[in-house]
């Protein structure tokens, strides 16, 4: 039995932590992979394990995550028990950066990319309203924003630019088709 990876990447600011996780109440078969981030633990956002950069540098030496990255200044990785989870069946949804795309997909070749997008003016609204970035790391996000994913991927794009709720029904109707 094989499960599924599927990479939700988009924006920062673009909502992606709330879709997946009004995804994973409207579908229980879904689950959320915790992420390992360089991260103050009191920086608010996603739940996720906070570690030092040295510490993720020896985790990532032990073999400890099956994707790891760099972005904004901080190190992200996927644990390595997500390829174990994903062939026994499970379904996954997890946060990546666009960069680790073609990677990710050579770990998992089933991967299914969910694009969220939203306008600029949604974003900057957005990203102030976490109160996490400078008006500089802000515009520097913003300019990130439109950047294309990398080629030859199986991707779906969603727009959150709504009522959540209606998101999250489009992104399970892209990522569960019409079944009989």
């Amino acid at each position: 039995m094989s499960g599924r990876l599927i990479a939700v990447v988009g924006p920062s600011g673009v909502g992606k932590d709330s879709v997946m996780a009004g995804m994973i109440a409207a579908q229980p078969d879904l689950a959320l992979v915790r992420r390992v981030i360089t991260r103050a633990a009191d920086a608010g956002g996603e739940d996720y394990d906070p570690v030092s950069t040295a510490r993720f540098d020896q985790m990532r030496d032990a073999g400890a995550f099956c994707l790891s990255w760099q972005a904004h200044g901080l190190h992200y990785g996927i644990p390595e028990a997500v390829r174990a989870q994903v062939a026994s069946g499970r379904t996954l949804l997890v946060n990546l950066s666009r960069g680790i795309l073609p990677e990710a997909k050579r770990q998992f070749p089933t991967l299914l990319i969910l694009n969220i997008t939203a306008p600029l003016e949604v974003l900057a609204e957005r990203l102030a309203g976490r109160g996490r970035e400078s008006r500089e790391e802000i515009a520097r996000r913003l300019a990130r924003a439109s950047f294309a994913l990398p080629d030859g991927l199986d991707a779906v794009t969603v727009t959150n630019d709504g009522p959540l709720k209606d998101t999250v029904a489009r992104a399970l109707s892209l990522i569960y088709p019409v079944r009989a």
